[in-house]
């Protein structure tokens, strides 16, 4: 098997038919079986440390550390995932295939039950130490609605189908599900006023991404190939990168977003590896006719060939006035995983191309993903067309961009027939009121 076929291998942890003794697990709509994410919790009165969640229990991984293989036992202590995210490949299938063994067959259940904690008892940490930040903008239909609203006759700029591009954002702010989002304050400049002025933003947005967390890492003055890019990429995540527009628009030029991308990140704590995402792969959608063809280092055929994600992603929108009402959260998109212009692929192996050193557990945004329709648009700037067509919702509120109380709800599943549905938890967080300005 070669190395391009092995690291897309689908095996009996994938079988649609394999059950767990685990209480819920079977059919859960997150955390069957068939995923095994691994994330950071603490149980009630009790420290940090590495477990897998499994229906709506967490198995802690150091309480069952005389179980799993030796050579991964000193990945799975600690209280971060960087050193799991380290290990070769093959170590990492070992260890997932020893778990799914271990919460799949009944003879274990008596060894391994008592290391299981009720989620909703636990709480939730970033997963890794983040060591560096980089969101990339290759959600094209997000690049071109964007474009649309402040360059009609333009959209995109040269560069766009030539190279991924991204920017070094702020690891010290990312905060997992679950942490509130206080309103930036910073200075911003209206079309029509004469000075800038300074204060909470008014059009405080969401953007709609994946995060990639990055495994095994390369030394610095080395580059990632293209074709084995996939080999160094640990796991995935739901990101929403918090953006306020009004800064953004009068800070951006000529070197990018600052203050309007740095207050806050959210991410879903659970990292659905890789290898649970193999059945999910799926081919890159091709290129438009006369679109240019990448560079040599940027292009793999097996990766064109599998280098997608059959996921489905969702945002909702919850209220103040909602949640105190009862009501269920409205759904302002729904969308493909697939509307992305580059692989993650490409992305890491761009990243690299210049000797950059990538180190595991640095985290990777995809950049808005958006569908070519307002159903699934990724932001409320484009569904919102700028401010000018505010959404409608159910109780009779409306919005243009996200208020003070208003909670912003990212989903995301993987479905292929045949094959048992995962997703990636909870990434959620809702607004609260500035501090200052």
């Amino acid at each position: 098997m070669t190395d391009a076929a092995d690291r897309q291998a689908i095996d009996e942890t994938h079988d649609a038919r394999r059950t767990s003794w685990v209480p819920g697990a079977d059919g859960h709509p997150d955390f069957p079986v068939q995923n095994l994410p691994y994330g950071i919790f603490s149980p009630q009165d009790g420290a940090a440390r590495a477990g897998v969640a499994i229906g709506d229990q967490i198995l802690d991984l150091a309480a069952v550390a005389a179980m799993l293989p030796p050579d991964v036992v000193p990945a799975c202590g600690g209280n971060r995932l960087n050193a799991l995210f380290a290990l070769p490949r093959a170590l990492r299938v070992t260890l997932r295939r020893r778990l799914s063994d271990l919460l799949s067959d009944e003879q274990y259940r008596a060894a391994v039950e008592p290391a299981l904690h009720p989620a909703d008892d636990c709480e939730l940490h970033l997963p890794a130490m983040i060591g560096d930040y980089t969101d990339f903008y290759v959600g094209i239909h997000h690049a071109t609605n964007v474009g649309t609203l402040f360059r009609p006759d333009n959209p995109l700029l040269p560069n766009y189908k030539h190279v991924p591009i991204g920017y070094h954002g702020r690891a010290s702010s990312i905060r997992p599900s679950g942490v509130p989002v206080v309103r930036p304050v910073g200075q911003h400049k209206a079309p029509d006023a004469a000075e800038p002025a300074f204060g909470p933003s008014q059009r405080l947005d969401y953007e709609l991404e994946l995060g990639v967390w990055i495994g095994a890492g390369n030394a610095l003055g080395t580059t990632i190939p293209i074709a084995s890019a996939a080999d160094h990429i640990a796991g995935f995540c739901l990101l929403n990168d918090w953006s306020a527009r009004d800064f953004q628009a009068w800070e951006y030029q000529p070197l990018g977003p600052f203050l309007a991308k740095n207050f806050q990140t959210t991410i879903s704590p659970w990292v659905v590896t890789a290898e649970a995402l193999a059945p999910f792969r799926c081919a890159q959608p091709a290129r438009p006719a006369g679109d240019p063809r990448p560079l040599p280092y940027l292009w793999d055929e097996v990766d064109q060939a599998g280098g997608a994600l059959a996921l489905e992603l969702e945002v909702s929108l919850l209220t103040g006035a909602m949640r105190a009402a009862g009501l269920a959260p409205h759904r302002l998109s729904r969308g493909p995983a697939s509307n992305m212009y580059w692989t993650v692929a490409q992305m890491v192996a761009h990243h690299a191309s210049g000797g950059c050193n990538l180190n595991p557990g640095d985290l990777l945004g995809t950049g808005t993903i958006s569908a070519p329709d307002r159903e699934g648009f990724g932001s409320l700037l484009e569904i919102t067309r700028g401010g000018s067509d505010p959404v409608a919702l159910p109780n009779g509120e409306t919005r243009r961009f996200v208020e003070d109380g208003d909670e912003i709800l990212l989903s995301a599943r993987a479905r292929k027939d045949g094959y048992a549905q995962i997703g990636f938890g909870s990434c959620r967080a809702v607004v609260l009121p500035a501090v200052g300005g």
